[in-house]
């Protein structure tokens, strides 16, 4: 008679292992075909854990990077389409490529708003970078109607994004979060 066969429970890891694989498989294929409510729900679904700070000097830490973020994707799109091709004279009456241009640049000055927006309510995770950031509350603000202008053809309104992303670069530097221009993917751009 064979010996009774002793099945030993699967390692915990492997469980995971697959159970993670699984959950790929389906919202890779999920995604694969499209924006279906099966999509969403898989979507909703899984989650990702994201670090949370624990300690005040985390928290600073974590709003100066966030900070620096949101700024720096303000201030590419702002350089990319909307200061460049103003230069250049992509938004003069006649120019080669004018409405491209100009609803490029409604784009950017909308997406660029809401990431200065952003940007200012992480500064308040940092005491220095609220400080610094604190007196160009009104000129961030006064960007919200803008991208309507730029759309419309008004000049001008680059110059105001230019020299209102010029001083929250500054404001940034004075607080140890100096800002560098990171250029946003188009799908980014239009997701606002």
């Amino acid at each position: 008679m064979p010996a009774p066969v002793h099945h030993r429970p699967r390692p915990r890891i492997r469980s995971l292992v697959l159970t993670l694989t699984l959950c790929t498989t389906l919202l890779a294929g999920a995604t694969a075909c499209g924006t279906s409510s099966t999509a969403q729900e898989a979507a909703a679904y899984i989650a990702v854990a994201t670090p949370s700070p624990s300690t005040p000097a985390e928290r600073q830490k974590f709003a100066k990077t966030r900070f620096v973020a949101n700024a720096g994707l303000a201030a590419g799109a702002t350089y990319q389409w909307i200061v460049k091709p103003w230069k250049a004279g992509a938004f003069k009456k006649g120019a080669k490529g004018r409405s491209a241009a100009l609803v490029k640049a409604g784009l950017a000055g909308t997406f660029a708003y809401n990431r200065l927006k952003a940007a200012q309510r992480n500064a308040q995770g940092d005491p220095a970078l609220a400080k610094a950031l604190a007196p160009l509350g009104a000129a961030i603000d006064s960007l919200k109607g803008l991208p309507a202008r730029l759309r419309g053809g008004d000049e001008s309104a680059a110059g105001a994004f230019d020299d209102v992303i010029g001083k929250v670069k500054g404001a940034g530097s004075r607080a140890g979060a100096p800002v560098g221009n990171q250029v946003p993917t188009t799908r980014q751009l239009a997701g606002g």
